[in-house]
C-alpha cells in the first residue's frame, strides 16, 4: 500500500511539526541553563549543523528511496546478501515507546492551561508543592489528561497524512510560532532581555565539560526527532523530484530557530522576576507558572498562551512518533487505520497509565527497579540506547550499506561540492559520536 502524499509544505509543516516538541520549549532551555548557557548553546548548534543536519538527510534518503514504512523501506533497499538490515526499520518502536510518558507530560500541561486561567502560584515554594501534588498524589486529574491526549492524538492518526497530520500541522505549526513569536517580542521590551541574550549567546567555556558535549549531541538528537521513524515515514510521501537537503535545511532550521527563541523568552522572564536561569525540568512546570505570578494579570494570559503552545510543540510531535507503526501495519498486514491507530494509541494509553503510577505516593514502589521507576526506566532506555542506535543504523546503513552509487546519484546533485564531507562525516564521524553518546548516557563511559 502506498503511502499518501503531503504537498510541500505540507512536508515541512509536519516533519517540523515532528522535530518541534517538548524537546524545544521545556528541555532545551533547562538543559541550557544547566550547562551555562552560551557555551553549550554554541556546542548545541555545531552539534545541529555537524551532526544532526548529516543524519536528517540520510533518514529522509531512507524513506525517499523506499517509499514505505521504515521496516519496508530498508527490507526494500539492503542488499540480498545483507537482508538482515531490514530489521533497522524497527527503530519505529522508539517513538512509540517515548510516547508512554510523552502522553503523560501532554496531561500536565493540559492541566496546566486549565488551571492558569484561575489560578498561579505566588512563589517557587508553593509551584513546586502545586506540582509535586499532581505528580504523587492527583492519579485522576493525570489519567483524565492522558485520557483526552490519547483520544486527540488517536483521531488525527485516523484522518490519515493529508486528513490529520497535514491538517492539524497547518493550523498548529503557524499558531505555536504566533504565540511563542508575540511572547517573544513582549520580552524583548525588558530590561531582563539584554541579560538574558548575554546568557544564551556569551560562552563560559568553564561549564562545559564531557558530560555537556554529550548531552548537547543526544538532545540534538532527540530534539530533531531522529532515529525513530517519523522523519524517514514522512519523507516516503515525497515527491519525486524533492530537494532532500532543503527540506531538511527548512525543518532544522524552524526547529533550531524555535529552541532559541523559547530559551531567549523563558529566561528573559525569568530573570525580570528574579528567579534567573532555573536549573532541571521544573524550569516549566514550577520557576516559570511563579514568574508569571510576579507579571500580575497579563501572567495569566501569558502563563494560559505559554501552555497552549507548549501543547501543541507536544501534539504535533505525538502523531509523528506513533505514525510509523501505524503506517507498518497498514503496509505490512493490510489492517485498515482505524484498527492500526487505535490499536498504536491503546498500547502508549495503557502503558502511561503505569508511568503515572510510577509517581503516584502508595504505589511508585511497586514499579520501581533500582533507582528509576517505570516513568524514568522508558525515558531512559529510549534515549540512551534506542535513539543513538536508530541514529547510529541509519548512518552506517546509507554510509555503508546502500550501494554508493544510489546514494551518490541523488545526493551529489543537491549537495554538490558538499557531498564528499556529507558522506564521509555520514561513515566516519557520525556512527563514533552516536557510539559514543549511547555509551555514555548508558554509564559506561
Amino acid at each position: 500500500m502506498k503511502i499518501a502524499r503531503f504537498s510541500r509544505v505540507g512536508f515541512i509543516l509536519a516533519a517540523a511539526g515532528s522535530a518541534v516538541g517538548l524537546g524545544n520549549i521545556w528541555k532545551f532551555p533547562y538543559i541550557a541553563g544547566e550547562y551555562g548557557g552560551g557555551a553549550f548553546v554554541l556546542v548545541y548548534l555545531l552539534t545541529v549543523l555537524l551532526i544532526g543536519f548529516s543524519i536528517m538527510i540520510a533518514e529522509m534518503l531512507i524513506g525517499y528511496m523506499g517509499r514505505r514504512d521504515t521496516v519496508s523501506s530498508f527490507e526494500e533497499l539492503a542488499p540480498t546478501k545483507k537482508h538482515l538490515w531490514k530489521f533497522g526499520g524497527f527503530q519505529a518502536l522508539a517513538g512509540l515507546c517515548i510516547m508512554i510518558f510523552y502522553s503523560v507530560v501532554i496531561g500536565w500541561i493540559f492541566n496546566y492551561i486549565v488551571t492558569s486561567f484561575t489560578y498561579l502560584p505566588a512563589t517557587m515554594q508553593e509551584a513546586e508543592n502545586v506540582f509535586g501534588s499532581m505528580l504523587h498524589s492527583d492519579f485522576t486529574t493525570q489519567f483524565t489528561y492522558h485520557t483526552i491526549a490519547f483520544l486527540w492524538i488517536t483521531y488525527v492518526l485516523n484522518r490519515g497524512l493529508k486528513g490529520g497530520i497535514e491538517k492539524m500541522n497547518f493550523f498548529l505549526m503557524p499558531a505555536l510560532m504566533i504565540i511563542l513569536g508575540g511572547m517573544f517580542l513582549y520580552a524583548t521590551t525588558l530590561g531582563a532581555f539584554s541579560e538574558a541574550l548575554h546568557f544564551m549567546f556569551y560562552p563560559n567555556f568553564s561549564k562545559i565539560n564531557g558530560e555537556a558535549f554529550v548531552t548537547a549531541v543526544g538532545h540534538a538528537f532527540f530534539t530533531l526527532s531522529l532515529g525513530m521513524g517519523a522523519i524517514m515515514t514522512y519523507s516516503a510521501s515525497l515527491e519525486k523530484d524533492a530537494n532532500l537537503v532543503k527540506n531538511a535545511f527548512w525543518v532544522v532550521f524552524l526547529d533550531t530557530a524555535i529552541a532559541i527563541v523559547a530559551g531567549l523568552m523563558l529566561f528573559t522572564f525569568l530573570y525580570q522576576y528574579g528567579s534567573g536561569p532555573a536549573k532541571g525540568p521544573g524550569l516549566v512546570f514550577i520557576s516559570l507558572p511563579a514568574a508569571f505570578y510576579e507579571m500580575g494579570i497579563i501572567g495569566n494570559i501569558f502563563a494560559i498562551l505559554f501552555f497552549i503552545a507548549l501543547a501543541f510543540a507536544g501534539l504535533t510531535s505525538s502523531v509523528s512518533l506513533v505514525e510509523p507503526m501505524v503506517q507498518y501495519f497498514i503496509d505490512r498486514f493490510s489492517w485498515s487505520r482505524l484498527k492500526a491507530s487505535v490499536l498504536m494509541g491503546l498500547f502508549f494509553w495503557f502503558f502511561g497509565i503505569f508511568a503515572i503510577l510510577s509517581n503516584i505516593d502508595g504505589a511508585k514502589e511497586y514499579l520501581t527497579w533500582g533507582s528509576k521507576n517505570f516513568f524514568d526506566w522508558v525515558d531512559y532506555i529510549t534515549a540512551a540506547i534506542m535513539l543513538p542506535l536508530g541514529g547510529l543504523i541509519m548512518a552506517v546503513f546509507v554510509g555503508f550499506i546502500i550501494p554508493k552509487n544510489r546514494v551518490e546519484s541523488i545526493m551529489r546533485p543537491q549537495l554538490r561540492w558538499a557531498f564528499d564531507a556529507w558522506y564521509f562525516s555520514l561513515r566516519y564521524i557520525t556512527p563514533v559520536a552516536m557510539f559514543v553518546v549511547m555509551l555514555s548516557l548508558m554509564g559506561v563511559l
